[in-house]
């Protein structure tokens, strides 16, 4: 495998997803073998379903088996050190943000290179970034993130998926196209949560309670 910066990304977001998905697991208390279960779905969801979508099989972790050897590591290392993990809400929530900036990344790289229309390659950088997330939810019992009405969550991935696109046109170099949109990502959802930013509200007040 060429340790390229895309790789060296994809790695570390498929990394921050797994111990996010081990996580939310161990918030739910969910045995070993939920924990595993739900760190793989968390990690390769997104990314399973864009390559199926594109018609890229077999999926790329079933091509390259580094990943679930990476996945297996990092959740026995989440399992072994959640002791350190203090306040697990936190926690999964920084390595979700961090997950969800590097795929958006990956998600639009892979759409330009198989030289789909801009609009369908960000929509693939949302997807391989967020539908792990809702996969774990969803499997946790959890309203998805990305449906929840008070969380930015695929909104960042569409705007740092547009920057993605409007970066390369203007042939920007590439490293740094990765870097600016994933950090974009990142520091989108951050300030949204740290100051409640959130989409409109459309629902009458009376309907809200």
């Amino acid at each position: 495998m060429e340790f390229s910066l895309f790789n060296i990304l994809d790695i570390l977001g498929t990394a921050a997803f797994a111990i996010s998905g081990a996580l939310s697991a161990m918030n739910r208390r969910l045995d070993l073998f939920g924990i595993f279960i739900i760190a793989f779905v968390t990690a390769i969801g997104g990314g399973t379903l864009r390559d199926v979508l594109i018609g890229n099989t077999p999926v790329t972790w079933m091509e390259n088996t580094l990943y679930i050897y990476l996945i297996s590591v990092v959740t026995m290392l989440a399992i072994l050190f959640r002791n350190y993990l203090n306040h697990l809400k936190k926690s999964l929530f920084l390595f979700d943000t961090i997950g969800l900036g590097v795929f958006t990344i990956t998600g639009v790289e892979i759409g330009i290179r198989n030289e789909l229309d801009p609009i369908i390659s960000i929509a693939l950088g949302g997807m391989t970034g967020a539908f792990g997330g809702v996969i774990r939810d969803i499997l946790c019992n959890e309203i998805p993130v990305i449906f929840r009405k008070e969380e930015i969550y695929a909104t960042a991935c569409l705007v740092g998926g547009l920057i993605f696109v409007i970066m390369h046109d203007q042939d920007i170099n590439t490293d740094v196209t990765y870097l600016v949109t994933s950090l974009t990502v990142i520091i989108l959802r951050l300030l949204a949560v740290k100051y409640h930013i959130t989409l409109p509200d459309f629902y009458p007040e009376k309907e809200q309670k």
